[in-house]
């Protein structure tokens, strides 16, 4: 990323915030701070943000003592960079360049001390969560950013590919975790942000911490891992089997396997998120375990591994060539087992392009 294409993107932020109605966006320490402009502390109780408007120059205030590192972002030659000192009210500093009576989009990462603080030295002014208010912002990837997501799936894979000679049986959970944290990295990631190993009973909790369950033989397993690698995000998940399947299992399974690749042959731009939850869904709920599948089908990913835009009942934004996302149907049954199939997809001008590549068949391991 260069600092022409940081400037190109604070000028988009700004033309979306006006198209929305807002007076500008305050963007404090996260993800929407970094794609802005390549700077990314750790977010503390000193504020640092970033004010975007309409036709000005984007300003960035920081505690003094950070000055030198936000000038060496990459994306600071297209800012003007103030320092604030420990003593005086940087919230102050932030009401002297902006709005007085503005309504601003603010990121969702933003502390409550902070907007708290905002709003103490702006008591007319309004604010509005991004996710809220652009959630267009991030949810349309150009071509690189698109390379990048295939990069970090190509990796979740490979880490897929070699848990599968991993033995399962008569170990723990979080020992399987601990091997595909471990593949992650080696395969490139620099974050690892979740592990999920769930067996047996544990697979019908779609959000189970691995744990010490010792995995049985007779198993079905649920693998859902992800993290960052160059700043982007990887999620795929799969379910396998330690040991010969029962002919339920593997029912529920080709049922789940269905239903995403019906998904994923109703992606194309134009059709509402909404939408492609409902294809899923209505597999599911055709082969008799609607009450079973109890999440969305899926969500965006970028620099962080949830983001708009979400594929779930009620959401009308259409799909836009760009937008990154995964599909993964589930069944869960309690007390029983459960099954989840998740790829990451984008959009294409002529439909969907899965950035994971393995097998959706249900794998046996031992």
């Amino acid at each position: 990323m260069t600092q022409e294409d940081y400037e190109r993107r604070m000028e988009r932020a700004g033309r979306a915030a006006a198209y929305s109605g807002l007076a500008g966006l305050i963007v404090t320490p996260g993800p929407d701070l970094g794609w802005l402009c390549g700077y990314r502390p750790t977010a503390s109780e000193r504020l640092t943000a970033l004010v975007v408007e309409p036709g000005r120059r984007p300003r960035l205030l920081v505690p003094v003592l950070e000055r030198p590192d936000a000038e060496r972002a990459s994306g600071a030659g297209g800012l003007e960079v103030s320092g604030w000192t420990d003593g005086s009210d940087p919230y102050a500093e932030i009401a002297k360049w902006v709005e007085p009576n503005g309504r601003y989009g603010v990121s969702d990462s933003t502390w409550a001390l902070h907007l708290l603080g905002l709003q103490r030295a702006l008591p007319g002014s309004g604010y509005v969560a991004l996710t809220e208010s652009l959630p267009m912002l991030r949810a349309v990837k150009d071509a690189h950013e698109v390379a990048l997501l295939a990069a970090a799936g190509a990796a979740a894979d490979a880490t897929y590919e070699q848990i599968l000679g991993v033995r399962f049986g008569g170990r723990r959970e979080s020992e399987v975790a601990a091997d595909l944290a471990r593949l992650l990295i080696e395969h490139g990631h620099s974050q690892v942000d979740f592990t999920i190993v769930g067996s047996g009973p544990n697979a019908a909790n779609p959000h189970h911490e691995a744990g010490d369950r010792v995995i049985q033989d007779g198993d079905m397993v649920v693998l859902d891992f992800g993290g960052l690698k160059d700043g982007y995000g990887s999620d795929t998940s799969r379910t396998v089997h330690v040991g010969e399947p029962g002919a339920e299992e593997r029912k529920v399974h080709d049922i789940v396997r269905e239903a995403q690749q019906a998904a994923f042959e109703a992606v194309r731009p134009g059709v509402a998120c909404q939408d492609i939850d409902r294809v899923a869904r209505k597999v599911i709920k055709a082969a008799g375990y609607g009450e079973y599948f109890i999440h969305r089908t899926g969500h965006g990913i970028g620099v962080t591994t949830h983001e708009p835009p979400y594929l779930v009942e009620g959401e009308h934004l259409p799909l836009v060539p760009g937008m990154c996302f995964s599909l993964e149907p589930g069944i869960y049954l309690p007390g029983r087992f459960g099954v989840r199939i998740e790829d990451i997809v984008t959009c294409t001008e002529s439909g969907g392009r899965r950035l994971n590549q393995t097998a959706r068949e249900m794998a046996v391991v031992q």
